[in-house]
């Protein structure tokens, strides 16, 4: 099987690809911007798993506009978005769907009523209060994206991602998600509170006669052309090296760093190191770049790395997050 090589030249007929859709990107954050007020940070790494293709876990207090935020990135998009309130008593089939009997006398047969999975954007709101049962039959659609019901195997329509979301306060009647099921979320992005000149906006705006709406930029087509162009774009040996480096830092039979090996149970798999490769590359390509630096690396370094990686006893006793620990893994190749 041959390599393509890492660095390679960009080709006239994909600098004018990358070019125009960097200039449709632009646009997108404006309409996006009309409805979601600051949180730039935020929409930017929502732009970013759709365009490398990845689903993404959003952590935040309640009332920090996550369920409005993937509405509206349906809308600007172009993609058919649904959303799924998690309860302890929801149930696969409330996901994926389930076959009903129909017809009359001889006819009567079953036929598959397909549940809200079949989408392109899907919410899965307040995750961790389904059962794992629930939990689990989001991981065939995740990582295969098809589904299984009565024996007979269903496609999703694609782009798929998923998007779920975790209050980070209540855990009482919750179920952690499972790390296998982690390690399927491209990123982790945590929602803060406003800065108190958007909070200011917001209340003005939310609160009066009329409010902005967004328009489609894209649709399901252009989003897979992106997610195409994306895995174009070349990538610098110094960069793959540093994923390298970074990612086997974060795992205590590997690190050299004593902060990891003393207070990290484990650390980041293979799909953290795809991760980077594809977000940087989105990242680049979301700033107008044709290419990523290790800036777009260490940047996403928390968003990617966070929900990979499990820390000892020892350290919380001794105050420290995981945020330290990658602030330490990422000194290692700034």
């Amino acid at each position: 099987m041959s390599v393509q090589p890492l660095a390679a030249e960009i080709t006239n007929d994909l600098e004018n690809k990358v070019i125009a859709l960097s200039s449709r990107l632009k646009e997108a954050r404006q309409d996006i911007h009309k409805v979601i007020f600051g949180q730039e940070k935020v929409v930017d790494l929502c732009l970013t798993g759709i365009l490398a293709g990845g689903h993404f876990l959003v952590m935040g207090l309640p009332g920090l506009g996550k369920t409005k935020l993937v509405e509206t990135l349906g809308t600007v998009m172009g993609l058919d978005n649904k959303r799924v309130q998690c309860t302890p008593d929801l149930m696969p089939a409330d996901i994926l769907g389930s076959e009903i009997l129909g017809g009359e006398g001889d006819d009567r047969s079953f036929r598959f009523i397909q549940g809200p999975v079949f989408c392109q954007l899907l919410m899965a709101d307040e995750i961790n209060r389904a059962s794992p049962r629930t939990q689990s039959a989001l991981l065939q659609a995740m990582q295969e994206y098809q589904v299984s019901v009565g024996g007979v195997t269903y496609d999703l329509p694609r782009p798929f991602h998923v998007m779920a979301t975790q209050n980070p306060l209540e855990q009482e009647g919750t179920y952690p998600l499972p790390e296998a099921q982690l390690d399927r979320f491209m990123l982790q992005i945590d929602i803060g509170y406003p800065s108190t000149d958007d909070e200011r906006r917001m209340m003005l705006v939310t609160t009066g006669i009329s409010a902005e709406s967004a328009s489609a930029v894209f649709d399901a087509s252009e989003i897979l052309a992106a997610q195409y162009i994306i895995r174009q774009l070349p990538i610098g040996q110094k960069v793959v090296d540093g994923i390298l480096a970074l990612v086997q830092s974060g795992r205590p039979e590997q690190s050299s760093l004593a902060s990891v090996q003393k207070h990290v149970s484990w650390g980041p798999g293979p799909r953290a190191s795809q991760s980077f490769m594809l977000a940087a590359r989105a990242k680049a390509l979301l700033d107008g770049r044709y290419a990523p630096s290790l800036d777009d690396v260490l940047e996403l370094a928390p968003a990617i790395l966070r929900h990979r990686m499990a820390l000892h006893f020892s350290a919380r006793a001794e105050g420290l997050a995981l945020e330290d620990i990658i602030r330490d893994m990422c000194s290692t190749i700034a």
